[in-house]
């Protein structure tokens, strides 16, 4: 019997998101439109409707005109952009040994910062209230006292439960598993507060600052410890509870099977980790301590030991970076950490393994390049963070509609 053969079902249309205030900004924020036709043809909206949101916009603060012109169709109009200085972000980047605090504008920018010498290890309570004693010098040192805080964006190196904002399971943060990180901070500052693991916000800031135009990036931080954070369709990738991207407890095959200081054996993280590397590097005595930086000074020296290990350390983690290359199939690998920017050595070792391995459609147009950042990174990505949440287009058309300012004073 023959006919005409069935047809697939036709995918329903993608939900069109609200064209209010939001959406506008949005628009402008991300580089889609920065003029009132590109808005218009964009959201479908008249030009009359147009200037209505934007209206809301101006009044909120939130945007500015530009000085340059852009020409739309034929006739000059002046560009639209986000207000950097309608608010201020407090940006905070938690490392194992020191942390770096930050004040920054809406668009990332740094205005003042400061590294502190607070470890992880002095506890929740003690670490926090000094956070909070820096930001309020940074504050006053940037002289920005007037300006209201848009929120605080907090980077750990620890398993994160985003919604929860709180650590949970094994890390090396110690004491810090399921507090209340977020209640804690509100005694001090009642505004948004959100919470991320470090490398989430290392891969949001290397995406919206270097790589906005691509949908699909995979970030691989390679130093003390290891992890990676995944952009998926432009938006960063947590999976279900947040434990996405934790590569460096994964077990790899062919290298023996180390002991992990997370209590598992043939982790990536205890084969190329700056504390593993250091530790084979001294012979495997744990009679002293050895990180990154340890490892990056022999380096420097041209210790010929190290050099070697960390061009092996470079070829292993090739190996489960060329699997997370097939999985995701990423228009750009980043490879950032201390270990991952310190030359070529861990780069090359990557690149090799990871073209190598992967399936030639997989790599055709795939960058694998080392970060651009020197310093910034964390503070940069947990503004970021911050600046989605905040001006996110349902929350703030919310905030506008109920006639209050979309940042709170602190």
């Amino acid at each position: 019997m023959t006919g005409t053969p069935p047809t697939a079902p036709s995918s329903p249309a993608p939900r069109r998101p609200d064209d209010g205030p939001g959406r506008v900004l949005e628009l402008i924020t991300t580089g889609q439109a920065r003029t009132r036709s590109a808005i218009a043809r964009l959201t479908g909206l008249s030009r009359s409707t147009v200037g209505q949101r934007l209206d809301a916009l101006f009044e909120a603060g939130l945007v500015r005109e530009g000085d340059a012109k852009t020409s739309s169709r034929g006739r000059p109009s002046r560009s639209i952009q986000l207000n950097g200085t309608a608010g201020v972000v407090i940006a905070v980047d938690i490392g194992e040994s020191r942390t770096r605090v930050a004040v920054t504008d809406l668009h990332a920018n740094v205005l003042a910062d400061s590294v502190e010498p607070l470890a992880v290890g002095e506890g929740p309570r003690v670490l926090l209230d000094k956070v909070t004693a820096a930001v309020r010098d940074l504050i006053e040192e940037a002289g920005v006292g007037s300006k209201p805080v848009a929120g605080i964006g907090f980077g750990l190196p620890a398993p994160v439960d985003y919604e929860a904002g709180r650590v949970l399971g094994w890390s090396i943060m110690s004491g810090w598993d399921n507090y209340d990180i977020r209640g804690h901070l509100r005694e001090a500052w009642r505004v948004p507060i959100l919470i991320d693991n470090d490398v989430n916000l290392l891969t949001l800031a290397e995406h919206r600052r270097f790589w906005s135009d691509r949908q699909n990036l995979l970030y691989i931080k390679a130093g003390t410890g290891v992890g990676s954070g995944m952009v998926i369709g432009g938006h960063v990738h947590r999976g279900s509870q947040g434990a996405a991207g934790d590569i460096g407890h994964a077990h790899i095959n062919g290298f023996g099977d180390p002991q992990c200081r997370c209590g598992n054996q043939g982790c990536l993280e205890a084969l190329v980790g700056g504390w593993a590397l250091a530790r084979d590097l001294r012979g495997g005595r744990d009679d002293e301590e050895g990180d990154a930086r340890h490892v990056v000074e022999r380096v420097r020296r041209g210790d010929s030991r190290a050099i070697a290990a960390l061009r092996a350390a470079g070829r292993v983690l090739g190996e489960s970076v060329a699997h997370a290359t097939s999985l995701l199939n990423p228009d750009v690998i980043v490879l950032g950490g201390m270990l991952g920017t310190t030359g070529d050595h861990v780069m090359a070792g990557v690149r090799e393994v990871v073209y190598q391995r992967s399936l030639p459609l997989a790599t055709r147009q795939l960058q694998i390049v080392p970060t651009t950042f020197k310093s910034h990174a964390g503070v940069t990505g947990a503004a970021f963070l911050v600046r989605d949440h905040v001006l996110a287009p349902a929350t703030l058309d919310a905030a506008l509609a109920a006639g209050n300012n979309p940042f709170l004073t602190h």
